[in-house]
């Protein structure tokens, strides 16, 4: 564990610091095709979806450029990003960064252990506190592209997490996991470990988290 969490900082030392700062206002009339899906100040109304309002700007930077290059696929995204250009990608980022999500509530049944997961991890299972990356609030640490957490949809994590686990964000494990997780592979290594009660408890925690 304690190279695993050696690994994150490092990596988090590096990531991110290219990325040109993106403005809010321009980027807002740009998110008229992405308002379907995510809502209109990016919380959008189904756990299906991710809700964007929030999420740090670098991350989300990120997550768009591989979804545009082809190394993170997703059905539903295909070709929506095409016509943008890393400025106005820029600029999307910026104005749903500037958004405030919309907190949800955890299962009261599933509290304790989401909550002990999500703080401190599990030592016998070889899992890390989420808190090192994801912030005691579930704010993230946007500079490292360590994404947002707080508030989130609780059946998106929960299949993100699974997702992970199973080795792959996508329909094309052998690329795009090995691109959008990083060479440290930092998720795929924690979620494996993760039982599927557990990223229940840990997910619907999360959709609470503020």
């Amino acid at each position: 564990m304690k190279k695993l969490i050696a690994s994150i900082l490092v990596m988090g030392s590096f990531i991110g610091l290219a990325n040109a700062a993106g403005n809010a206002e321009s980027g807002q009339p740009l998110t008229a095709i992405c308002s379907a899906c995510h809502g209109v100040d990016g919380n959008s109304l189904t756990g299906t979806f991710p809700k964007l309002a929030g999420q740090g700007s670098s991350y989300l930077v990120k997550q768009m450029q591989d979804i545009k290059s082809g190394d993170r696929v997703i059905l539903e995204m295909t070709g929506m990003l095409d016509a943008f250009s890393d400025q106005q990608i820029e600029d999307i980022a910026a104005y749903y960064s500037s958004q405030a999500v919309l907190v949800g509530e955890a299962d009261p049944e599933l509290v304790q252990l989401g909550e002990a997961l999500y703080k401190a991890g599990n030592a016998k299972t070889g899992v890390p506190a989420c808190i090192g990356c994801h912030a005691p609030d579930g704010s993230g640490l946007s500079l490292a592209t360590f994404p947002a957490l707080g508030g989130q949809h609780a059946d998106y994590i929960e299949s993100q997490l699974v997702k992970f686990q199973k080795g792959y964000r996508a329909d094309q494990p052998s690329t795009e996991a090995r691109m959008n997780d990083g060479d440290a592979q930092i998720m795929r290594s924690i979620a494996f470990n993760l039982k599927d009660f557990e990223i229940e408890a840990l997910a619907s925690y999360i959709q609470g988290l503020h």
